[in-house]
């Protein structure tokens, strides 16, 4: 299927036929798909029109019309290597190899017909991609590099454990909700960043705060974290996020000022010897 450039459906009309010989013996019931929505997500009940192939393995979809702002959640994936498929199974390595060899004769690279157009995308959901293998999570990470454009950006459930090699420069909404981020200095550049989740993740301290303090962060969420168990913790990040308006779903609060014996840190290490 095409990868996507918009994790959100939004077409209510008919299912359109599949041109793909493949599928044209599929009698799969075209059912409307609906999709729960959740507070986390953002996602609407909305029907897809990809749910008759929902039961259909993806060797079997060599082409097909539903492109992918039709999919909600979608999973981008890039096929190993021969090498790898021919240790895993041989009768997909063959197929795979007659695959390129029709497409070569057809004058057309299967490249150019994914169509990644990640560039000029300004909304996405890449949630729950189930990154099992490495090559799916170092496909992960080259399309992350590759959304210079990129507003809202929704990665939940991803098994992430560092992005720092990302650079999401126009990145004003980011949702890093259950994942495996250990501290703060693994989270990509976010010069823009208006609104971050890092809710239900394993970061245990500040550290690497203050690198989001020069930008217009509002609101942060890191509940769920261990982080949260730090003495005067609303207080230390509120120092270190001036503009913070919002955190962990709460206002700033009068008592979230930073005590005295922060401010003066000093003082808290006198001792007089009598």
């Amino acid at each position: 299927m095409s990868e996507s450039s918009s994790g959100v459906n939004t077409l209510t009309g008919s299912f359109p036929k599949s041109h793909s010989s493949q599928c044209s013996d599929l009698r799969v019931t075209r059912t409307p798909l609906s999709v729960d929505q959740s507070p986390d997500s953002g996602l609407v009940a909305t029907p897809l029109p990809s749910s008759r192939f929902r039961f259909v393995s993806w060797h079997r979809l060599e082409q097909c019309d539903v492109t992918g702002d039709q999919l909600t959640c979608p999973r981008v994936r890039e096929g190993p290597s021969d090498e790898e498929l021919f240790q895993r199974e041989g009768d997909d390595l063959c197929l795979e190899r007659g695959r390129r060899r029709r497409r070569e004769e057809e004058g057309q690279r299967w490249e150019d017909r994914l169509q990644e157009n990640w560039e000029n995308c300004l909304e996405l959901n890449l949630s729950y991609q189930d990154l099992g293998d490495p090559f799916q999570k170092e496909n992960f990470l080259r399309i992350l590099r590759r959304l210079i454009r990129v507003e809202n950006l929704q990665l939940v459930d991803n098994s992430l454990t560092n992005l720092s090699s990302v650079r999401l420069p126009r990145c004003r909404m980011l949702n890093l909700q259950r994942n495996h981020l250990l501290c703060l200095r693994q989270l990509p550049k976010l010069p823009a960043v208006e609104h971050l989740s890092l809710s239900e993740n394993a970061i245990g301290s500040l550290g690497g705060l203050g690198a989001l303090g020069g930008g217009p962060l509002r609101s942060l969420n890191l509940s769920r974290n261990p982080v949260t168990f730090t003495q005067d913790y609303r207080a230390r990040v509120f120092l270190c996020l001036p503009k913070l308006e919002i955190l962990d779903g709460i206002p700033k609060l009068p008592e979230d000022s930073l005590p005295t014996r922060l401010q003066f840190p000093e003082t808290t290490r006198m001792c007089n010897i009598l």
